[in-house]
């Protein structure tokens, strides 16, 4: 049976995705076949099957959430939140198969929790508080575990009151190995943006915003906030090179966990995309420009020439200069090489079909769900993030029965971009070469719609929202909501950051 979604009825309260948090407790919600769904005919996500180890080898990490004052370059600093005390957090490698017990101990003086960005796992550990659980408050700790059942490349980062804590730096690397090229080295990036000599604009309320978002980028927002490009929590001549012999390969995992778009430039003829947010691609070489849109991971083969190289940001952008990776021999030296060219068209997270789809042929839809993403105004609160004109926690759930193929039509109506990310699930949709791509982020441009697929086979109560977290901070979040389940969650006012 088809349905089509229309509204709901939700309790929710303030705070939690970097300013409003889903609580279902109680819940209540209006189906496409006008019955009523409540939490006394459902059960809790907590009385899902839960994972176990059983025989698989079990891999453990402590994470603790602490202030650190984090040099950048030189002498310039920021106070930093930190996962063990680095930006970005503790590398977490583990191999595919691994059970993955990670225990978060808090002690910062607010609540934090951690969401496995793009892993397929249980709903209570994807980290969410007020959905999945009680966020973990300052002394106390929580243990997440989960199976690591693809390989590709991951990352971590805290999901409560995201657009300032992931802000601060509380994010970092998770990979799962099993699959790809035999390389020399293996490496991961992950790209930032810092305001380190400027105070962080309270962009709700800029005067120059909305001209700027005149310029067709997308980007006049953040472009306004930060003031610093990092690598890996380092700028400029602070980066770490990457050192290798003329010849070899390198796998190289870049993760956009910034709020703006990066574009990278590679020595000609040294870069082929492998996987995109852990889906290994049919690609070619040929082009030497990488577009990794916010939330974004993308790996690439690299192969070193001769001399000294770099991996560079373009030049069209204010800051550029600072995102630049030297590619040096073993005990070599950087020397003075020219601007990246810019005139190469990017590949991107949507340029190639994935090896594996989801689908061989457009499925036949049970649910369809129209999302329109739009600028608003809210009368003292300033600029707003809209779904289908609402701001959350007023913009309709997706909701499904498990089973269902899921149909989501996405247009951007607005002047910014919007990375929409989906938890808990992978989605198919069109690439540029023709086929699928399956992802489980896609960056929406001012102007642009798409199309996307995916299968409701992860029951629980899981966020689709802009990995833009200053956009979902005000307003740009829905809910994928499976139909006989519901959260036992509630915030309070404690767990405002």
């Amino acid at each position: 049976m088809k349905r089509y979604i229309t509204g709901s009825i939700m309790i929710l309260i303030l705070l939690g995705i970097g300013g409003w948090v889903f609580v279902q407790s109680p819940f209540m919600q209006e189906s496409g076949d006008g019955e009523i769904n409540t939490d006394e005919n459902g059960r809790s996500i907590l009385d899902l099957p839960a994972v176990e180890a059983g025989e698989r080898p079990v891999k453990e990490f402590d994470l603790t959430a602490e202030e650190t004052s984090w040099t950048i370059e030189g002498e310039e600093s920021v106070d930093a939140w930190t996962y063990n005390g680095t930006v970005p957090g503790e590398p977490i490698r583990v191999e595919k198969g691994d059970f993955v017990r990670v225990e978060l101990t808090n002690e910062l003086n607010v609540p934090v929790t951690i969401h496995w960005h793009g892993v397929v796992l249980q709903n209570r550990m994807d980290g969410v508080p007020g959905v999945t659980q009680d966020a973990v408050e300052p002394g106390e700790s929580f243990t997440y575990e989960f199976v690591a059942d693809n390989p590709g490349t991951y990352w971590y980062h805290s999901h409560q009151h995201s657009s300032l804590q992931v802000d601060k730096g509380l994010y970092g690397p998770l990979v799962v190995e099993g699959d790809g090229p035999s390389v020399d080295e293996d490496k991961t990036f992950i790209l930032d943006e810092w305001a380190v000599n400027q105070d962080r604009e309270d962009w709700t309320n800029m005067a120059g915003m909305m001209m700027g978002s005149m310029n067709g980028d997308g980007e006049a927002d953040t472009k306004q906030m930060y003031d610093t490009f990092t690598v890996n929590g380092k700028a400029g001549s602070a980066i770490d090179p990457l050192e290798m012999e003329e010849g070899e390969t390198a796998r190289l995992r870049f993760v956009n966990a910034g709020y703006q778009l990066h574009r990278l430039v590679f020595p000609e003829g040294s870069m082929e995309m492998l996987a995109v947010d852990a889906e290994k691609v049919e690609s070619s070489s040929g082009r030497n420009v990488l577009q990794i849109a916010p939330g974004e991971r993308i790996d690439v083969l690299f192969t070193k020439g001769e001399g000294a190289e770099q991996i560079a940001h373009t030049t069209d952008v204010e800051h550029a200069a600072d995102m630049k990776i030297p590619v040096l021999s073993p005990g070599g030296e950087q020397t003075a090489s020219s601007a990246p060219e810019t005139d190469t068209e990017a590949v991107k997270g949507t340029s190639y079909e994935s090896e594996e789809l989801l689908f061989e042929d457009i499925p036949k839809a049970d649910v369809s769900y129209d999302m329109d993403l739009s600028m608003g105004m809210n009368m003292g609160e300033g600029m707003t993030w809209q779904i289908n004109e609402e701001i959350f926690p007023d913009t309709p759930p997706i909701q499904v029965e498990e089973g269902d193929i899921v149909k989501v039509e996405i247009t951007n109506e607005g002047r910014l971009n919007h990375p929409m990310h989906l938890h808990g699930h992978r989605f198919q949709v069109q690439s540029e070469s023709g086929g699928g791509v399956v992802k489980d982020l896609i960056n929406v441009k001012p102007g642009e719609s798409y199309t996307i697929y995916f299968e409701a086979n992860n029951q629980g109560e899981w966020l689709f929202h802009c990995h833009d977290n200053n956009h979902a901070d005000r307003g740009m979040v829905t809910i994928v909501d499976y139909e006989g389940v519901y959260s036992p969650f509630e915030l309070n006012d404690v767990n405002n950051p």
